[in-house]
């Protein structure tokens, strides 16, 4: 029996899982949200226990700290730290450096921190949650699944974006695509109820939102791509949007580049809407 631990870091928000092998038995999950907050809030539950709390998470550090002390002293849903063997950690980006999860070594955790300008919001709270879990689960195995992997396959016609060449390939300039691990799964669930599963379409609908075409089981086009804002309308980002508004709110309102991206990012979609993103 192994206990493994799979950890997403967001920028303001942390969710696990215990999960027992081979039995594949999710043995404990938690999340904190509103981390920074004084209001923030943990949720766990194992078995038919549950723990929640308003409470002042003031860094993901105390976030991961608090929780695992309660599986471990109060919920003793593990019977230690060392009960777990291995942790597996999102990270949004990869960028073309990762076409498959691995193991992390200091190289690996250099090429994430490498990559925080193509994801600024979500691959430093993805390595800080690494680190974290190297502090407190010193004896386990660190492995990073990257949501931008399972689209490596895309080929050039489909990724190249139509700006100058030299521009776009001095600046890793091009569509790498996200959500890779939804996409990975639901098209696995899918050969086992289609007979023909040569070309399928997988759909994430969540907060976020992307499509992904798949064939003989690659992704060859996706909807997200240089960054997560494009394609679907989604819970509070625009989706796909003419060029032309972006500069226009700038000049005829004069908005900096940051209030238009937070408007764009954090204000539209189902948001902008209709007043609601859930």
């Amino acid at each position: 029996m192994k206990n493994i631990l799979t950890l997403n870091a967001g920028s303001s928000s942390l969710k696990l899982q215990i999960i027992q092998f081979p039995e594949e038995i999710v043995i404990a999950s938690a999340q904190a949200e509103r981390i920074g907050l004084d209001d923030g809030i943990i949720k766990i539950e194992s078995g038919n226990n549950t723990h929640k709390e308003i409470i002042n998470i003031k860094d993901h550090e105390f976030a991961i700290s608090h929780i695992a002390d309660i599986l471990v002293n109060e919920l003793k849903a593990i019977s230690g730290y060392d009960a777990i063997c291995a942790v597996g950690h999102r990270v949004v980006h990869g960028g073309d450096k990762f076409n498959k999860s691995v193991q992390i070594t200091s190289e690996v955790k250099e090429t994430i921190k490498e990559l925080f300008p193509l994801a600024p919001l979500h691959n430093p709270a993805n390595l800080k949650g690494i680190e974290l879990a190297e502090k407190l689960f010193a004896n386990a195995k660190q492995f990073a699944i990257f949501d931008t992997s399972f689209h490596q396959t895309i080929p050039e016609k489909a990724y190249r974006y139509a700006i100058p060449k030299d521009i776009a390939d001095e600046n890793n300039i091009r569509l790498y695509g996200f959500h890779g691990t939804s996409h990975k799964y639901v098209f696995e669930k899918s050969k086992e109820l289609l007979e023909n599963y040569s070309k399928v379409i997988t759909v994430h609908l969540g907060n976020g939102c992307s499509i992904s075409a798949i064939k003989d089981g690659e992704c060859i086009d996706h909807s997200l791509g240089f960054g997560p804002n494009s394609g679907l309308i989604m819970g509070t980002r625009c989706g796909d949007i003419d060029l032309a508004v972006i500069f226009y709110l700038m000049h005829k309102l004069n908005l900096s580049e940051s209030e238009v991206n937070s408007i764009l990012q954090k204000k539209s979609g189902m948001l902008g809407l209709t007043g609601y993103s859930d």
